[in-house]
């Protein structure tokens, strides 16, 4: 579970009987796809959020993993689409818990507190920067940067050689930061280049990021996934 990815369910189970469902409870026919999109959805939120809390250092390494790891396997055995809903927000919950505990313990005055930021989330940041200066030329109405170029912002800032997937999740994350950056691959281009790429006018909007102070690498990254 290296990198956060987009569930796809393939079974439900079993429909119940008959007469399992009482006769004076109304019945609400719901596409399958449709149910299979909100898991997707559902999914993807516990894995930004599980993000969020391994950047902020709230709760990283092996209890996360732990954590998740148990959510996966109740996922998997569970087939009734709406009790994996209610899974998918139990688990949620319990991450905005720790969130909300980590807020209370918090001093309301002292010194700046400072986040830890995984090796993804340093250099996404990097891009984002150099994209919003590259901006500010004013000449251009488009933006677009391959992953070569990225590493190369990436060496010329810290001298390290940065690999080509580590590039790939840093532009996907920087897409994360910035929606208005779309990332995709270069058209016709047998290698399948990837770069982002934005039309200058809806680049106004920049993020605002106010943690950079310290970076840390971590070995893998923790994600759910059905």
């Amino acid at each position: 579970m290296d990198k956060v990815a987009l569930a796809h369910i393939n079974t439900f189970g079993t429909a119940p009987k008959a007469d399992s469902v009482s006769p004076d409870d109304p019945i609400l026919e719901i596409p399958l796809s449709e149910l299979q999109g909100l898991l997707n959805e559902m999914t993807l939120t516990y894995n930004q959020v599980a993000i969020t809390i391994s950047d902020a250092g709230i709760l990283r390494g092996r209890e996360l993993s732990k954590m998740t790891t148990k959510a996966n396997d109740s996922l998997k055995a569970t087939h009734s689409p709406v009790e994996k809903l209610q899974l998918l927000n139990a688990y949620i919950r319990q991450l905005l818990a720790k969130i909300r505990d980590t807020l209370k313990s918090r001093p309301a005055e002292g010194p700046k507190i400072v986040q830890v930021l995984s090796k993804i989330q340093a250099r996404a940041i990097q891009i984002v920067d150099y994209i919003k200066t590259t901006v500010q030329d004013g000449s251009r109405k488009e933006i677009a940067l391959d992953s070569q170029q990225a590493r190369l912002i990436f060496s010329g800032a810290g001298g390290e050689h940065v690999s080509r997937k580590e590039t790939i999740r840093a532009m996907r994350r920087a897409e994360t930061l910035w929606p208005a950056l779309r990332c995709g691959h270069r058209p016709n281009d047998g290698r399948q280049t990837t770069r982002l790429t934005a039309k200058v006018e809806e680049l106004q909007d920049a993020p605002i990021i106010g943690y950079r102070e310290i970076w840390q690498r971590l070995d893998r990254r923790i994600a759910l996934s059905m």
